[in-house]
């Protein structure tokens, strides 16, 4: 909203020397969001006139038409002679009022004008546009002025060039400061002034002689005046104090009716509507529409109405969507000139609309036909039900007075029956909030000041005005309180941290992988939690597969996305599409988060009471009716591991990275990995790995690893060869030892021992593994599987697993006799449980 500060004096005496920026810091105090104060006409220095064009010369001969007009500007530059002007514009013609900028006179932005010499004449001044004096962005001509306005005067101040306009950014729950009047009154309070109410006028009875009107649904409109003016000027233009208004708002001028109306939402809130009343056909209906209706809105714009759209209509149907636009066939005619008599033809009778529309139909509206309006903003924050007839009486006084109109006695007024909204609330509770005793005078004092009406001792009842929708509990109240008498005066505490809280285990498990992950060179990616049918098809997941359990939303973000995700895959391979599409090509990408697994036994959820705190057992059955929610850790690769350069090659990624990341995940929940060969969608048959821990003495499936399937990585765009991992952390937890302790270090000397054994091919290496660290005994510090070899020399289904043994003592020197019993213990552990055999034996 922006507010003009030489508008807001005339509702509020601020002192005479008050500033832009002095408003500024007291309306920011009382809690609006003012962003910047613009100022208006800055650096602007005259003579800048009224100037009368007495000839125009065209010049020949240049790339563009060229005038050389002769302005009378009267005595304002010293001698009465008319001054030389060279112009390009067309829009003006001999004996037409213009602005002129004299020499020696300086345009916003530092543009200094003096005589100079121009297309071959000398140009003593300038004739100006709306955009070189700031008034606008208009570029299409110069300003042509009505002709009442005499040569020489002051243009300055007749264009009211120099102000100061405060931009303010509305919350949604102060949809009233969206208007002069609720400014006026945040600021009359910030200043402790009285406020001129610009909605306190007479305001006729209504009666039954105006115009018809009949509303099918008080739900969706629960108020409705019509009033009725004949007799316009088609002729009549907008005054210019009005047209400045408008512009200084950030609104543009476009006729009399429309520029009045417009006028007077910005001064009272109140959204209105001028139809043009030779275009209705009958009595102006407010219905829901019918399924598939039209309606040609005054953009040109020709819509398909929905059941939920609340329409404005006739007997020919819809001719407006309820406050958000009204339709092209009632719009008021711009004045044309009769070919036949020459007489001005164009809208001579409107009818007022001033309504009040349910806040919810009228934002659904506007988002279902992505049309935002100005009318649409306020009537989604709350507009004042009562100002409907202010607001009427006013646009019906400014066409009387401007267009020259005459008002038909008749005034048309439907309201459904409501009650105005009180709150109990005890006089102490603002204290109890802010921590501040502010008592009870003071409480009353601010509450009656936003337009309250209080009544009580120590319990207050308070009656909320009617441009306050968002008023409605004692902690609204009580913020009104606190924000009147100032944030900055609320002491600072610090607050007292319970004892023997802090980080759970399972926090602090979440926080260590990251690290970890970050630590391995993993960047991590937070992605949206939902997911589309589309994205599990593209994985080729089954029918049957749990996967597809989805936790549907009620009211999604996104038709395409409709669910809570099941895994963590989708968004993050999103993520690694989207940067290689950008250009990075290596990509290692980790997310840790939740996912949804409906089991298909929640109960349904109770609606609970407000009016208490809940009990235990009814969070518990909340709790109860919610999806399971394990918390789990994925990564995407993509790209090289290892770059190219002069050292050499580069390492391109595999699925044993995917599988390595899994083994760090679990390092930090101190859990032992197993690792075997599986077949999961959406990785690849041959390259997927199941991770799985031991759990109670079972083994437990907690992830799987590996490269993605090629029909997936083409599916989703990705590029070839991508690995993922995605491991539970919840089970990994439940695995675990716990924290990771730091390992002892020994001063004593390694030994290393390196063994190949021959098994059969269906031997998983894993499990050769751990029969190797079972036989070597506490000496083995570690174990890595550095080779595996196949040939004809070993015999088919048979293959060679090389593994290097890492042998310490924590308090002495290993003897040699002590490192070959271990080896040879390890090497027969193995023979026994996976029958290999010593290569070279």
């Amino acid at each position: 909203m922006r507010v003009p500060l030489s508008w807001l004096r005339e509702y509020v005496d601020l002192p005479a020397g008050e500033t832009g920026r002095d408003v500024q810091a007291k309306l920011v105090s009382a809690g609006l969001e003012v962003e910047t104060v613009e100022q208006l006409g800055a650096g602007l220095k005259g003579p800048l006139v009224v100037g009368q064009v007495l000839t125009i010369e065209e010049l020949e001969g240049f790339k563009k038409p060229i005038r050389f007009c002769t302005v009378d500007v009267g005595r304002a530059n010293g001698t009465g002679e008319p001054q030389n002007i060279v112009c390009g514009a067309r829009n003006f013609a001999v004996g037409d009022k213009v602005v002129v900028v004299l020499p020696g006179a300086e345009l916003p932005g530092g543009f200094a004008i003096s005589a100079r010499k121009t297309y071959g004449k000398t140009s003593e001044g300038m004739i100006c546009s709306a955009s070189e004096l700031g008034m606008s962005d208009d570029h299409d001509g110069i300003i042509v002025l009505p002709p009442e306005y005499e040569v020489g005067t002051d243009a300055i101040e007749l264009l009211e060039l120099v102000d100061e306009v405060l931009d303010i950014a509305v919350t949604p729950d102060r949809g009233y400061c969206l208007s002069m009047r609720g400014v006026a009154r945040e600021t009359a309070t910030a200043y402790d002034l009285p406020l001129r109410d610009p909605a306190l006028i007479d305001v006729p009875a209504p009666s039954s002689h105006g115009y018809p009107v009949q509303v099918t649904d008080p739900i969706g409109c629960d108020r409705f005046t019509a009033r009725t003016v004949t007799g316009l000027d088609p002729e009549a233009h907008s005054p210019i104090w009005l047209e400045r208004r408008l512009q200084k708002a950030g609104m543009r001028p476009v006729s009399l009716a429309v520029d009045i109306t417009n006028y007077v939402m910005l001064e009272l809130g109140q959204p209105l509507h001028a139809y043009d009343r030779s275009r209705i056909n009958g009595a102006i209906g407010v219905r829901r529409a019918q399924p598939g209706e039209k309606l040609t809105t005054l953009d040109g714009t020709q819509r398909v109405l929905d059941a939920e759209d609340l329409v404005i209509t006739d007997e020919s149907g819809p001719i407006g969507l309820a406050g958000v636009m009204g339709g092209a066939n009632t719009e008021i005619a711009d004045a044309t000139a009769d070919a036949e008599t020459g007489q001005a033809a164009g809208t001579t009778e409107v009818v007022i609309e001033a309504a009040h529309f349910a806040p919810v139909s009228v934002a659904r509206t506007a988002r279902r036909h992505k049309l935002s309006s100005e009318a649409s903003r306020r009537f989604e924050r709350g507009v004042d039900p009562e100002a409907t007839s202010a607001a009427a009486q006013r646009t019906v006084d400014l066409l009387v007075l401007l267009a020259g109109g005459t008002a038909e006695v008749g005034v048309t007024e439907i309201i459904a029956p409501s009650a105005p909204h009180t709150i109990a609330l005890p006089a102490d509770h603002p204290d109890k909030v802010a921590g501040v005793s502010y008592g009870r005078e003071t409480v009353v004092r601010r509450l009656q000041q936003i337009g309250c009406d209080v009544y009580g001792a120590d319990d207050l009842t308070v009656t909320v005005p009617s441009w306050r929708p968002d008023l409605t509990d004692p902690n609204d109240l009580a913020e009104e309180v606190i924000r009147l008498e100032g944030y900055e005066n609320l002491p600072s505490t610090l607050p007292r941290p319970p004892a023997g809280r802090g980080l759970t285990e399972r926090q602090r498990l979440h926080r260590r992988v990251g690290r970890a992950l970050a630590g391995a060179g993993y960047v991590e990616a937070l992605n949206y939690p939902f997911i589309g049918e589309e994205a599990l098809d593209q994985f080729g997941l089954a029918a049957d597969d749990p996967r597809r359990d989805l936790v549907r939303l009620v009211n999604p973000l996104s038709d395409a996305e409709p669910a809570l995700r099941t895994t963590l895959l989708p968004g993050l391979l999103g993520a690694l599409r989207r940067n290689a599409g950008r250009g990075e090509h290596d990509l290692a990408l980790f997310e840790t988060g939740l996912v949804f697994r409906a089991t298909g036994h929640e109960p349904a959820a109770a609606t609970l009471p407000v009016d208490r705190r809940p009990t235990d057992e009814e969070i518990a059955g909340l709790n109860a009716a919610l999806p399971h929610q394990p918390r789990r850790v994925a990564v995407v690769l993509a790209g090289d591991r290892e770059q190219a350069g002069w050292w050499g090659k580069g390492t391109p990624v595999s699925w044993a990275d995917a599988v390595e990341a899994g083994r760090i995940v679990a390092r930090e929940a101190g859990a032992e990995l197993i690792v075997r060969q599986d077949q999961q969608d959406p990785w690849h048959p041959g390259r997927c790995a199941a991770l799985l821990a031991v759990v109670d003495g079972e083994e437990i499936l907690v992830g799987n690893a590996g490269e993605l399937h090629p029909r997936v990585t083409k599916a989703l765009g990705l590029p070839e060869r991508t690995c993922a991992m995605e491991i539970e952390l919840d089970r990994l937890e439940q695995a675990g030892t716990g924290g990771v302790e730091a390992p002892h270090v020994s001063t004593f000397p390694v030994a290393t021992q390196d063994v190949a054994l021959i098994v059969d091919a269906s031997v998983a290496a894993a499990d050769v593994e751990t029969a190797l660290r079972e036989g070597a005994g506490e000496l083995l510090e570690s174990l890595r599987l550095f080779d595996v070899f196949t040939g004809e020399q070993l015999g088919e289904g048979r293959k060679s697993l090389a593994y290097a043994l890492r042998f310490r003592a924590p308090d002495r020197t290993l003897t040699a006799e002590e490192i070959a019993a271990s080896r040879d213990a390890a090497v027969s552990a193995a023979a026994n449980r996976t029958g290999a055999t010593l290569r070279g034996a």
